[in-house]
This record gives structure tokens, C-alpha cells and sequence, in this order.
């Protein structure tokens, strides 16, 4: 039986695909899926449908997921992605998801760093519509018993042996029982919101526990320097809360007040995509802006220009949102926003087929680097995680092995102990002084300075020290400027880091080397020209 650890849109794909095939899995979750992080993605799924003659094409999702993520990622990798994603929309449609239909089939909507319309959704809650859809689908194949739910679980460690994944180590976070489980895994853990706390648009139920367990076990970890900064987010209890990019979509604009007058500063700085140019951009423009000597106060998110029939058939529950988290009606007045980490292109590395360096051992979605280079471009996430999921589950299969489906009692040892409150918040600071925005040598050597004073009182602590220290010491190593990585200190992009950063943990530190991204293969160059 196939392990799959998490139950967001990967998990859920996963394990879908899987079943199909008839190998049974089992699906295993801190939460339940209606409580997954995938249910917080707001605007839309990436598809090349060419329905709204704009005579968009796979070819040029492709060109824009590479030239957005500034060609840092597997390009044979982003042609499955982009080439496939017509059939996952469309197969999606097809499972009840409720996306708007015009004469040529699914509407579709322009979404940041893309120049044609190519972004499906339902409202601003098509991550809550997708995860139904997968749910109730995946529960078809539960009744069938090929697929077993284990919610309420959290992954302690894997049984890796001679290099070989052959199970994990889950306990029950209601029992407090621990299982030794058989078979490959596939991971499916989402970002690493938890070494954030409180700094990002994700779940706080995401704790990145397991995440830099699996880093100190021997997996390899890539790009980690690629934190994902949404210019438009609002402060609400214990994190961020995303003002989807569909609001910049549909005509909301961003300004600040310059010498007492509204400057609509994207739009005069990049008049081709204005307010959607890629979030890296949007995010740093936003940064400088707010420190130059002629303007004053916040950036301002403007959709009072918005139409009625936009607000109720597109954005209504992103209204509701506003008015319940600030009480202003966006409607009527422009929104103070700030930029707030929300995703990490970087995470487990894999290759093509989703293997990691562990043999038995896989991982999708968010949690792995795929896909998004050193920029996630809006509306690919999703997309990734779908796509991502299946092709992880694919992979397990090719490669099954049967095994022993018995779950044995097992303890989780040191782990047992959680990290302090005090303490994950205190790496959060160092972590967010060192990878903000604007980065340069000193501020990171400062920051790996301070990392190396803070006092870890158990395993979780010392893990979880081990995995930020690997993201500083990659954000050094890249002594260049490339998407969501800016450093003033080397403010040009250098072709020769056109590279990804991988790292492995050495004991108490982290070893970064690059590794060269693989070429194009010809036939799918060839397959683009005709």
C-alpha cells in the first residue's frame, strides 16, 4: 500500500490516480481535506483553453511559467505542466467543479505575468470549489476500499533503509499513539508557512515540523532562497490574509500618494502589464516606492472602479472577506495592502517524475521545488499541485512493490517534545530579517549570526534550525539577482547562477552546491513549431 502524506489538491490527485489504477493507498492528514491549505487558493487554475480569441497555445503558458520563473526551472518538467493543462481544466469541469462558461467553453481571466486570458475560476474561492470537486470524488473510491483515510495524523519520521524509503512513523495527534507503517510515500506536505508564524498567507496548522524532520533524515532540499512575497495582503489574527491577484485581474490598481496625488506607479513604470506584471516585481516596486522622499503613507489597493456585475459574479466573497477582516467595503474605498509571504518555490528536490534523491520516496505540490523557479507565476500553483500530484502517483505505481499492510506500534522518541512558541517566533525574526524582499550579504550573514546563538532545546527546535539555516546559507551562495531573490549587493542577474541551489544537511549545517537544470528535449521544441 502507497503512503501519501497530506490531503490538499496533490494528495487528493494523488491518491485519485492511484486508484484508478487500482493500487490502493492510504491518505494521511494533520487535518481533514476541507481544512487542507489548497481550500485558501482564491483566483484561478492555468489552462491554455484559447476560449475568450486571444489565440493563446501550451506553447506560450510554457514561455511565460519559464520567463516568469526566470528560466530557473526543469523546462521538460514546466512542457508536462503546461501541455497537460487544458485536459485537467477540462477534466475538471467534467468532476462538477463550477467553473463560468461562455460560447467556446470555460471563461477565462487575465492573471499576473501572462499577457492572455488564461486563469479558470469560480468567484475568488476556486481552491474551496477544486477541493470539493476532488473530495467527493476520492470518497467514491474510499467506499470501494482503495482508498483508507487517516486523518488527524502527523508524519514523526520515515523508515528509510540503505538509502530506501519503506515506510513512516505517524502518530495520532488525538490518541497520542504512534504506527509504524509499510510502503512507498509520496509527499504532499504544502509550504513552509510554520517557520513564518504569523509572516504568512498559509495555514497556521502548517508547521514545517515534518518538512525539516525529512531535511535532517537526508533529503535533499532545492531553491529554498525562493520565498514568494504577495504584494497585496492584509494583517488578520495569527497570519496574512491574500487579496487575490484576480482583484489586479479584473482592473483593481495599485498607488501611492506622491507630492499629494495618486500615483499609479505600475502602470507608469511597466505600461505593457501595469498592475499584473509577476509578483516579484510588483512586490519590490511596492518596497521602493514606500521609501522614496516624494511620496507619503501606504500602498493602496483602488477597485472602486470595479462594475456591479464584476463584484457579484467574480469577487463577491473576496468583498465579504474585506468588510469582515477590516470592516471597509472595497467596493467604496481603496484598501491599505502590504506584501506577505505566500509561497515557497523552493522545497523537496525532485526530478521530471517527482523522485526525490530516497529511492520509494516522492513528493508534489507545494512542498516540493517543481515547476515555478525562482518566481511562481498567479494560477500555476493549483495547476502544479493537480498536475504534480497525478505525476508523483504515476511514478509510485510504475515503481510498486507490495507490501506489508500491517500498521505496527512504534514511538516517536525525541520528537515527542514540540518546539516553543517563543522559539519558533524568534527564528520566524531572523529568518524574515535575512529573506526579506531586499537582501544583501551582510544582512544575511547577520542573520545566519543570530541563527547560530539561538539555543534549540529539543529535536524539533534543532530541525527546524537545520532547515533555516540551509535557506540562508542558499540565499548567500546565490550571489545574484533572479526573480523572488533580490540582492542589492549583486543587483544584476548573472547567467552563469542559472542553476538550482540544492541542499543537504551535514550534521548541525547545511551543504549548499548548485546543479545544473536540464535542456529542453528536442522533440517537445520540435513539437512547439508545428
Amino acid at each position: 500500500m502507497i503512503n501519501i502524506i497530506g490531503a490538499g489538491l496533490a494528495g487528493l490527485s494523488a491518491a485519485m490516480e492511484l486508484a484508478e489504477r487500482e493500487i490502493p493507498c492510504r491518505l494521511i492528514s494533520l487535518q481533514p481535506s476541507e481544512r487542507a491549505q489548497s481550500v485558501l487558493a482564491e483566483g484561478g487554475i492555468n489552462a491554455a483553453l484559447d476560449t475568450m480569441n486571444e489565440h493563446d497555445s501550451p506553447a506560450e503558458h510554457f514561455n511565460d511559467t519559464m520567463r516568469g520563473g526566470c528560466f530557473l526551472a526543469d523546462p521538460n518538467a514546466v512542457y508536462g505542466l503546461t501541455s497537460s493543462a487544458p485536459d485537467i481544466v477540462r477534466r475538471l469541469l467534467s468532476l462538477g467543479v463550477p467553473f463560468g462558461l461562455n460560447d467556446k467553453g470555460i471563461v477565462l481571466r487575465n492573471f499576473g505575468g501572462q499577457k492572455k486570458k488564461r486563469t479558470a475560476y469560480s468567484k475568488s474561492s476556486t481552491g474551496k470549489i477544486l477541493m470539493t470537486a476532488l473530495i467527493d470524488t476520492v470518497r467514491r473510491y474510499e467506499s470501494a476500499g482503495l482508498v483508507k483515510r487517516l486523518p488527524h495524523h502527523e508524519l514523526i519520521k520515515l523508515r528509510i533503509e540503505k538509502g530506501v524509503c519503506q515506510g513512516a512513523v505517524l502518530r495520532d495527534c488525538y490518541s497520542g499513539e504512534c504506527q509504524s507503517l509499510s510502503g512507498q510515500v509520496i509527499l504532499a506536505l504544502g509550504g513552509l508557512n510554520g517557520l513564518f508564524p504569523g509572516r504568512t498567507t498559509g495555514t497556521t496548522q502548517n508547521t514545517a515540523d515534518a518538512a525539516a524532520e525529512l531535511f535532517s533524515q537526508g533529503v535533499h532540499f532545492c531553491d529554498l532562497e525562493m520565498l514568494q512575497y504577495h504584494p497585496t495582503t492584509i494583517p488578520i489574527p495569527g497570519k496574512r490574509c491574500l487579496i487575490t491577484e484576480a482583484a489586479r485581474g479584473e482592473g483593481g490598481r495599485l498607488w501611492i500618494s506622491r507630492n499629494g496625488e495618486k500615483w499609479y506607479f505600475m502602470e507608469e513604470k511597466y505600461p505593457e502589464l501595469g498592475n499584473l506584471m509577476p509578483r516579484d516585481v510588483v512586490a519590490r516596486e511596492m518596497f521602493f516606492v514606500r521609501r522614496q522622499e516624494d511620496t507619503q503613507g501606504e500602498v493602496m489597493l483602488d477597485m472602486t472602479g470595479l462594475s456591479d456585475e464584476i463584484w457579484a459574479k467574480r469577487l463577491s466573497d473576496l468583498r465579504d472577506n474585506i468588510i469582515a477582516h477590516t470592516g471597509l467595503d472595497p467596493k467604496r474605498s481603496p484598501i491599505e495592502v502590504h506584501e506577505g509571504i505566500h509561497y515557497f518555490m523552493g522545497g523537496i528536490a525532485v526530478d521530471e517524475q517527482h523522485r526525490t534523491n530516497i529511492s520509494g520516496l516522492y513528493a508534489a505540490g507545494e512542498c516540493c521545488g517543481q515547476y515555478h523557479g525562482a518566481n511562481r507565476l498567479g494560477g500555476n500553483s493549483m495547476l502544479g499541485a493537480v498536475y504534480g500530484g497525478g505525476v508523483a502517483a504515476r511514478t509510485a505505481a510504475e515503481e510498486y512493490a507490495p507490501s506489508d499492510d500491517t500498521a505496527f506500534p512504534a514511538e516517536a522518541g525525541e520528537l515527542s517534545a514540540e518546539a516553543r512558541p517563543e522559539f519558533n517566533e524568534q527564528l520566524a525574526a531572523i529568518l524574515a530579517e535575512g529573506l526579506g524582499i531586499v537582501r544583501s550579504g551582510r544582512k544575511l550573514e547577520e542573520a545566519l549570526k543570530k541563527l547560530g546563538e539561538l539555543e534549540a532545546v529539543c529535536l524539533r527546535e534543532e530541525n527546524r534550525s537545520r532547515l533555516g539555516l540551509a535557506m540562508l546559507r542558499s540565499a548567500i551562495a546565490r550571489r545574484e539577482s533572479r526573480g523572488a531573490h533580490y540582492r542589492e549587493d549583486f543587483p544584476e542577474t548573472d547567467e552563469s547562477f542559472r542553476k538550482m541551489t540544492l541542499a543537504r544537511c551535514e550534521g548541525n549545517d547545511a551543504d549548499i552546491s548548485f546543479q545544473v537544470i536540464p535542456e529542453r528535449r528536442t522533440a517537445d521544441a520540435a513539437s512547439d513549431r508545428n
